[in-house]
């Protein structure tokens, strides 16, 4: 399967905003951004990868076999860290994550992600990690359930989905990617169901964002970038939904806020500092012809920021 790295024309253009220095690759997937990245080095500049999924850490490691200035770790991007602690890095000038599911999770019947071919129901992308989708749908309450997919998930037909997902399993546990993506179909009126998109897809994201802790995730790495990115440093993310992007735009507000005291107060008492500036006040989309080459790459959003 060929991956095809999202918004690459966009990420170059401001990273790796020093050569000679270290750039980070949270989510090193395909190893497509990273690569391209790589090229952009020199031979003083060194990167990190780092991936959470041990079948992503394999490859990554096969594809930058020969390149003697990359590192590739298994770990969460939440974690990232600990894990240029470990490797006794103390600041980076650059940072890119993609918060995106991979192609090779969606084409890979056997992980649980897609609907589109039948698989067991897991969408762990650490398959370390205990909880699965399968726990989740086959042992969570009605009301929990409806929870999970209308925060996650936006879906207006929460409740009724969570409905009939008990009702289903109550005759047998639901253990396919097929049979949930079945189960909740019915749940959705036709005249709701949107032609080209499959019914299942917010209930899909909305357990995948569930079982991984994607957006608690997304705001620990976030809430950690001040400590480790050199001034003059770029950081860039790409966001795939409202949820994700939401929270990206909400941190690097508050980085670029000097003071938060509360209104009135004749001076400054907190001492806030402005430390990140937005490079672009709004978000960054793929052109479209990415968009035709790369239909994935459709809701893509791209926030960069320099730390000052």
């Amino acid at each position: 399967m060929k991956h095809i790295p999202v918004m690459i024309r966009e990420v170059l253009k401001y990273l790796p905003a020093d050569p000679d220095g270290i750039t980070l690759d949270m989510t090193g997937g395909g190893g497509g951004h990273s690569a391209a990245m790589l090229e952009k080095m020199s031979d003083k500049g060194r990167l990190i990868i780092l991936d959470r999924d041990l079948d992503a850490v394999a490859r990554l490691n096969e594809k930058f076999a020969e390149n003697t200035n990359v590192t590739v770790v298994h770990s969460n991007f939440s974690n990232f860290d600990q894990a240029l602690d470990e490797l006794g890095i103390h600041s980076v000038t650059s940072i890119l994550a993609d918060f995106g599911v991979s192609l090779y999770h969606l084409k890979v019947a056997e992980r649980g992600f897609s609907f589109r071919s039948e698989g067991p129901l897991d969408m762990r992308m650490n398959q370390d990690e205990k909880l699965s989708a399968s726990d989740v749908v086959n042992t969570y309450s009605r009301e929990d359930l409806s929870d999970i997919i209308r925060k996650y998930g936006e879906d207006n037909f929460a409740w009724k989905i969570a409905g009939a997902i008990v009702r289903a399993r109550e005759e047998s546990p639901i253990e396919t990617t097929t049979r949930l993506a079945e189960v909740v179909a019915t749940a959705i009126p036709r005249a709701a169901q949107k032609q080209g998109i499959n019914p299942a897809t917010k209930t899909f994201q909305a357990l995948r964002i569930y079982v991984n802790s994607e957006l608690d995730s997304i705001e620990e790495m976030l809430g950690k970038l001040e400590r480790y990115v050199e001034v003059g440093g770029k950081v860039a993310f790409i966001s795939f939904h409202s949820l994700e992007d939401r929270i990206v735009k909400e941190v690097l507000k508050g980085y670029e806020k000097e003071c938060i005291c509360a209104p009135g107060l004749p001076v400054c008492i907190c001492d806030k500092k402005r430390t990140f500036k937005q490079v672009t006040r709004k978000p960054m989309e793929p052109k479209p012809d990415e968009v035709e080459m790369n239909p994935l790459s459709r809701s893509s959003k791209l926030r960069v920021a320099e730390r000052v």
